[in-house]
Formats: structure tokens, C-alpha cells, sequence
């Protein structure tokens, strides 16, 4: 009988201990799990776009701002509103203005294919009939962005892959840089972009949010 008290009393005592590490413990966990994301260099866009007559090409840029987005980070905790935190300094709306750069060049629609001398390319004439829109995004809705300004704009040559092919297709890159007003817009809206081609159909789309 003594026996059985002590074993009875000992498993008492394990299950007591079991309940008080899951009382101090698991609440603690979750409490603290967060995830931090840094966006030093600005925000990041990149995809691919297609057109009606086959071409597919690759979209790549950057939202920055001076300083802006050095040393900024995103803070996703449990139980918790997202915070940004550059330091010890709490934001929450980007700055007056941003400075959009991005690069348009054509790519072969399949990483498999191989680049050939009969694939159409991505030529002047059908980029300078390229629409771009830009919106801010809260949830589902969509806010056109007015108001932004051309900076920069420039065309370069791509080099063939091979530089001993004769006659090849004339292969390009366009660089644009824009400048975009964005007072008072909170750190939580994204920032998207939509190209279409001359018919109006969206050749492509992406997004940058923090």
C-alpha cells in the first residue's frame, strides 16, 4: 500500500511539473516568435511579361529614396501590429518623394531554349507603344498614383552571345527612373506597376511592398 501512495503521489508530481512548463513556456513562445525583414538598398521588383506575338521579356528594378530605406526594417510579431524601425526611430509613411528604376530587355520565354537567330525580339517600336500605370494598393483597393515625373531614360545595346554571329536581330535594354510623390502614403500600402501593350492588353504586373 505504501507502495502504491508513493507511486501514486510521485505521478501527481510529474503531471503538476508537465502543466507548470506548459503554463511558463508556451505562452512565452508565442509571445516572442517574430519575423524581421531588412530592406537596405530599397525595395526590390522583378518579373517576367509576355505580348500577344510571343515575345516574353524580363521586368527588374528598385524603389529607393536617399537614405530612406538604410538599416529599415520590418517587425511581424504574434498578437502584435507590424511595426518599421529604422534604429530605434518607429516609421510609418515613406518619404515625400521615391525615385523608381527599372530595366526592360527580352528573354526567351522557356529557360530551356536556346537564343537563335529567328527569335522575334523586343523592338523599339512595339516598347515606345508600352502604357505604364502605377497605383498605390490598401487590401484589394487600388489607388492610381499621379503626379510622377520622368528623371532618366536611356536605350543600350545588348552584346550577342556570340560575338563572332553575323547579322543578328539587334538586342536592347531600356532603363526608365522615375519620380514619384508619396507624402503621407503609410508604409503598409504597396506600390504597383502594370504595363500594357498598345492594344491594352497587360503585358505585365508587379508589385513592391515592405
Amino acid at each position: 500500500m505504501a507502495a502504491r501512495r508513493h507511486i501514486a503521489r510521485y505521478s501527481a508530481l510529474m503531471v503538476l511539473a508537465a502543466l507548470a512548463c506548459l503554463i511558463a513556456v508556451k505562452p512565452a513562445n508565442a509571445r516572442d516568435k517574430q519575423t524581421v525583414w531588412s530592406y537596405d538598398g530599397g525595395l526590390m521588383l522583378e518579373t517576367d511579361g509576355t505580348l500577344p506575338n510571343g515575345i516574353c521579356f524580363r521586368l527588374k528594378g528598385r524603389v529607393n529614396s536617399g537614405h530612406f530605406f538604410d538599416d529599415l526594417k520590418r517587425i511581424d510579431k504574434i498578437g502584435a501590429d507590424t511595426i518599421f524601425q529604422r534604429g530605434t526611430q518607429t516609421l510609418t509613411e515613406f518619404p515625400a518623394k521615391l525615385l523608381l528604376e527599372f530595366t526592360l530587355y527580352d528573354e526567351p520565354c522557356s529557360s530551356k531554349l536556346q537564343p537563335t537567330g529567328s527569335r522575334i525580339y523586343l523592338t523599339r517600336a512595339m516598347v515606345s507603344e508600352f502604357r505604364l500605370s502605377l497605383f498605390w494598393k490598401r487590401g484589394v483597393e487600388l489607388r492610381p498614383l499621379t503626379g510622377y515625373l520622368p528623371v532618366d531614360f536611356s536605350v543600350r545595346p545588348i552584346a550577342p552571345y556570340d560575338p563572332e554571329a553575323k547579322d543578328l536581330p539587334e538586342r536592347l535594354e531600356w532603363y526608365y527612373a522615375l519620380g514619384l510623390p508619396s507624402a503621407g502614403v503609410p508604409l503598409t500600402d504597396s506600390l504597383v506597376m502594370i504595363i500594357r501593350d498598345g492594344e491594352g492588353h497587360v503585358a505585365a504586373r508587379v508589385a513592391a511592398r515592405l
